[in-house]
């Protein structure tokens, strides 16, 4: 069964070897592998606090993040972000999502971003925005397959890739399993 859920300590030694997969190719970085493994607790409550405004400073944007599962395996994550500041705007979006390596090309990223775009729908979004590398071509098909409309190609200070940004009305998606 596949399904879209909070982090959760259950999904520990998944998440780890994702995550070991992740770092392989110079992904996730942000997470010390160590660090996390050594006090996955601790991890989790980092993730959660992200989501508090009253527990962020002032430049952070409060994000949620949700775990894609299927038959009890780590599939992916999706980062929901709860505004956009100018960073964001220009090369994030609101969503971000990244399936591990080994599940890549099995129809998970379609699936995690379309879930994704539901709970968005839940937590009261009506629009979002979303970013891709413009040589990222599987990201590119997930954000259209899921009703991206593309508004612009825009390139990224300090870097040779330009980013395509994408909108998604929520009112217009698919809302039922395909």
């Amino acid at each position: 069964m596949i399904f879209l859920t909070e982090p959760d300590i259950k999904y520990q030694d998944s998440f780890l070897a994702g995550l070991r997969e992740f770092h392989q190719e110079g992904r996730m970085l942000q997470y010390d592998f160590q660090k996390v493994s050594g006090d996955f607790e601790r991890f989790l409550y980092y993730l959660r606090a992200q989501q508090d405004r009253t527990k962020l400073p002032p430049h952070i944007i409060p994000q949620s993040h949700f775990w894609l599962i299927d038959n009890d395996e780590f599939i992916g994550i999706l980062s929901l972000r709860r505004g956009l500041n100018d960073t964001f705007i220009r090369i994030s979006g609101h969503v971000g999502y990244q399936v591990r390596p080994s599940k890549r090309r099995q129809g998970y990223g379609k699936e995690l971003l379309r879930r994704g775009l539901q709970k968005a729908k839940e937590l009261g979004f009506t629009r979002v925005l979303l970013t891709c590398d413009e040589d990222n071509m599987a990201s590119k098909k997930i954000i259209e397959s899921n009703g991206g409309q593309y508004e612009n190609t825009i390139p990224v200070e300090g870097s040779p890739m330009k980013k395509l940004r994408y909108w998604i009305d929520l009112d217009k998606i698919i809302t039922s399993a395909s």
